[in-house]
């Protein structure tokens, strides 16, 4: 029986689902793969829902075996020639007046290819810089240019909540957000304050945007004018923990609605 799991690639790379039938390996162990006409490392992610559902129609890969002492071994030098690589590749870009900013490398497992990870505000024509790095390496080269909120992800960090980054932390794709999403939450426009270390709208607001609608469902909006049992006023301010709204009559005193009661046909 086929047995699916989620393989990240590298440290930084692709998730994909691998056949880990008849292998005893589980979540956060690293695993020996077939990959991209080589041989490559990976560790077993947990796939979240979204993933599953979309099993279904990938192709599935091969993993070799898991990781022993001596591939582990292999990592850790990998990691470290990186770190190597990563200088070399910034000499050349300076040399070659590139307007791009060198951000992660890493080695596939065989080091037959190395990856640079490159964030750039526009189109930038790097073929003489893979020549020069492909004669220095003697290995495949590959320039991938990311988002600043790749890079985020790559260098991790702690948000205004206190906790680390989501996008570091669980995410593995990103989705639009829009500051539409934040005026529906109810959040202070104010850019300083609904943006995360990577200076884009944070991440958070997308995936509580359907759980804020939910809870909205049923409330007024501020500004608009309603009745209530203590007369007509304006709603200046909703709670949609509360399910409760602020407002102030027409004599100026403010009260609080709440619309607990009023889902219990009270």
């Amino acid at each position: 029986m086929e047995k699916r799991v989620l393989v990240r690639l590298r440290d930084f790379g692709s998730a994909y689902f691998y056949n880990a039938s008849e292998l005893q390996v589980k979540e956060g162990d690293y695993v020996i793969v077939e990959h991209d006409r080589g041989v490559d490392y990976g560790l077993i992610m947990p796939p979240d829902e979204e993933a599953m559902k979309n099993a279904a129609k990938e192709a599935v890969k091969k993993i070799l075996r898991p990781a022993h002492s001596g591939d582990i071994r292999q990592i850790e030098e990998n990691r470290s020639k990186a770190k190597e690589a990563f200088s070399t590749c910034s000499k050349k870009i300076e040399e070659h007046k590139l307007e791009m900013k060198l951000v992660q490398t890493e080695y596939s497992f065989d080091r037959t290819k190395i990856v640079f990870y490159f964030t750039a505000s526009g189109r930038v024509d790097f073929r003489n810089l893979v020549k020069d790095l492909a004669k220095i390496f003697k290995a495949r080269i590959e320039l991938r240019q990311i988002g600043v909120r790749d890079e985020a992800k790559f260098f991790g960090g702690f948000g205004s909540c206190g906790r680390e980054l989501c996008c570091a932390r669980f995410l593995k794709d990103f989705e639009p957000v829009t500051i539409k999403m934040a005026k529906e939450e109810g959040l202070p426009l104010n850019p300083p304050k609904i943006s995360g270390l990577c200076g884009r709208l944070m991440c958070c607001l997308n995936f509580e945007y359907e759980t804020y609608k939910i809870l909205s469902k049923g409330l007024p909006r501020e500004g608009e004018k309603i009745s209530t049992p203590q007369g007509k006023g304006k709603v200046i301010a909703i709670n949609v923990f509360k399910r409760s709204a602020t407002v102030e009559l027409e004599d100026g005193i403010q009260v609080e609605i709440s619309y607990k009661e009023k889902e219990h046909g009270k």
